[in-house]
């Protein structure tokens, strides 16, 4: 749908980003928590997102997995937000808890799911309201965007409902915060995005 706007447009909002501290991963509400390790073969943190798990390719969710989740851990819980988008907030691209302590996301393992699946897994809304993998659509000629993958292990709040949105998934979480872990993947449309090493994950 971006890829829609002129770039001449895009440029003009380069400077209108949501910002890295509305992310749900340094919300004060959460406190303070170890460190795990998020990670995924399929690009490297801070390199770009391969084009398939874009609007402008296939579209599917991409490959991730985890360690060093502390004991204690019920479930772990998932939030993918774009901090660039030119909007007053961060855009989800993804919710869904009820992750197992041991085990990984394989492509397109994200997709509507209803009130969940065998795995146990429940798939929240992103920000168009829809379930599922909302896949990256930065507009042209607004830059590079960086989309966070946070992965929280919680020591409680597993039940949080059907298809929660982003906030009410934080509200949830708020105290039962472990560990968490930081993935960035970046996107552009029509410039050049950073590369790095796969399997590399960035600081808490």
């Amino acid at each position: 749908m971006l890829e829609h706007i002129p770039h001449w447009l895009g440029s003009a909002l380069k400077g209108l980003r949501a910002g890295a501290n509305k992310l749900a991963i340094v919300q004060p509400e959460l406190g303070s928590f170890e460190v795990l390790h998020l990670a995924s073969p399929a690009f490297a943190n801070g390199g770009r997102l391969p084009e398939r798990f874009t609007a402008d390719g296939e579209g599917v969710s991409p490959p991730l997995f985890w360690t060093g989740v502390p004991e204690g851990t019920e479930c772990l819980a998932l939030i993918v937000e774009d901090p660039d988008a030119p909007a007053p907030q961060p855009l989800v691209h993804a919710v869904i808890w009820g992750l197992p302590v041991e085990g990984d996301l394989k492509e397109g393992a994200i997709r509507a799911d209803g009130t969940g699946d065998a795995e146990g897994k429940d798939v929240g809304r992103n920000s168009f309201l829809g379930e599922g993998w909302l896949p990256p659509d930065p507009p042209t000629g607004h830059g590079p965007h960086n989309y966070a993958f946070q992965l929280f292990a919680l020591g409680g709040g597993c039940e949080i409902g059907d298809n929660p949105g982003r906030s009410a998934l934080v509200k949830a979480m708020a105290g039962h915060v472990l560990a968490a872990g930081l993935l960035t993947g970046v996107y552009s449309r029509g410039e050049e995005a950073p590369t790095g090493l796969v399997g590399e994950t960035a600081p808490v």
